[in-house]
Order: structure tokens, then C-alpha cells, then sequence
């Protein structure tokens, strides 16, 4: 049996377009939309490697695990991969990352880069809330370490990637008070 399915994801619309029922968000990205960006790790929705964002309807990102969601639950919604972050020309060049981006690459935050695209969109969707609702600066770690908890990276990389995010949110004005 198969679904038919649409969504915008990275300012694109796709479909209608008939998928397997059953099929997994990240599967439907690999092998439908040929974005690989969006990593499979566990397969379990344990590791966050797959994480991708949603944006809401009350304009409130939500991240969502691809590797144990079927693309049905991705229908009709707006959602970013790793690839729709940073600015690209008409020929499709990157001319400039995201603060986030650019936070991880000065930290050195990944060694393999497995995890880093689940890394990327937590702290995208993160740094959004935090636009929305600033939070104290005494929080700011606690409020990392929360956002982060339960992304996986294999190569141990943690300390980088958490010292990336706390210096973007630190010197980025409006996220604390």
C-alpha cells in the first residue's frame, strides 16, 4: 500500500508524491529527496544523529527524530534539515553559514561529523526558543545541558559542541538576561 505525501522542507515544496506506507522520515530524505545531511545512527531514536526541525504553526520549532518517525507525521509541515541552514547562491554554492555553524567549526565541535547535523538543529531550534524567551545568564548551562542531553556523539566530542553553544548564546544579544 502506498500514502501520498507533501511537505515544504528547506523552503521547497515537495509533492504530492506517493510513498510506501511505513516509510521513515529519514528514508524519505535519503532516498526521495537525496538529502543524506541527516545521519542515521541508531535506528532506535536513541543517539539524535537523525534529528531534524519542524516549525509550528505558532511559530515554535519542535525537533523531531527521523530514524523512528514515518513521513506521514511530516505531512503538510515545514521542516529543516542540516542542508537548508546555511545561505546558498542561485548556483547552489554556500556564500555564508548559520551562527551555529560557525560556532561549531571555531570550537572544533565534531571529529567524524556523524552527530553533528542532530548537534546543528538542536541548537538551531534552541537558539530560536531563546530568542522567544530569553533565559537567565546563571541558567545558561543548565539550559544547554537540557537542550543536549541526549544527543550521542560517539567521538566524545561533548565539551567542544556544549562550549560552542554556550559562547553563541552568551555573545549573542537577547537570548539572556
Amino acid at each position: 500500500m502506498s500514502q501520498q505525501i507533501q511537505m515544504t522542507v528547506n523552503d521547497q515544496q515537495v509533492g504530492p508524491v506517493d510513498v510506501p506506507e511505513g516509510l521513515k522520515m529519514i528514508e524519505f530524505l535519503h532516498e526521495y529527496l537525496n538529502l543524506t545531511g541527516t545521519k542515521f545512527g541508531c535506528g532506535a531514536g536513541v543517539c539524535h544523529a537523525c534529528t531534524v526541525i519542524v516549525e509550528g504553526k505558532n511559530g515554535v520549532s519542535e525537533v523531531v527524530r527521523t530514524c523512528i518517525s514515518g513521513v506521514e507525521r511530516f505531512a503538510d509541515k515545514k521542516v529543516r534539515t542540516v542542508e537548508g541552514h546555511a545561505k546558498r547562491n542561485a548556483a547552489g554554492e554556500i556564500t555564508e553559514l548559520t551562527p551555529v555553524q560557525m560556532a561549531f567549526l571555531e570550537h572544533f565541535s565534531f571529529q567524524c561529523g556523524w552527530c553533528t547535523s542532530g548537534f546543528i538543529n538542536e541548537t538551531t531550534a534552541l537558539m530560536e526558543r531563546l530568542a522567544k524567551a530569553p533565559v537567565a545568564t546563571a541558567n545558561v548551562e543548565q539550559v544547554i545541558e537540557e537542550a543536549l542531553k541526549e544527543h550521542i556523539c560517539r567521538c566524545t566530542g561533548y565539551v567542544k559542541y556544549y562550549q560552542g553553544v554556550k559562547d553563541l548564546i552568551l555573545n549573542t544579544k537577547g537570548l539572556t538576561y
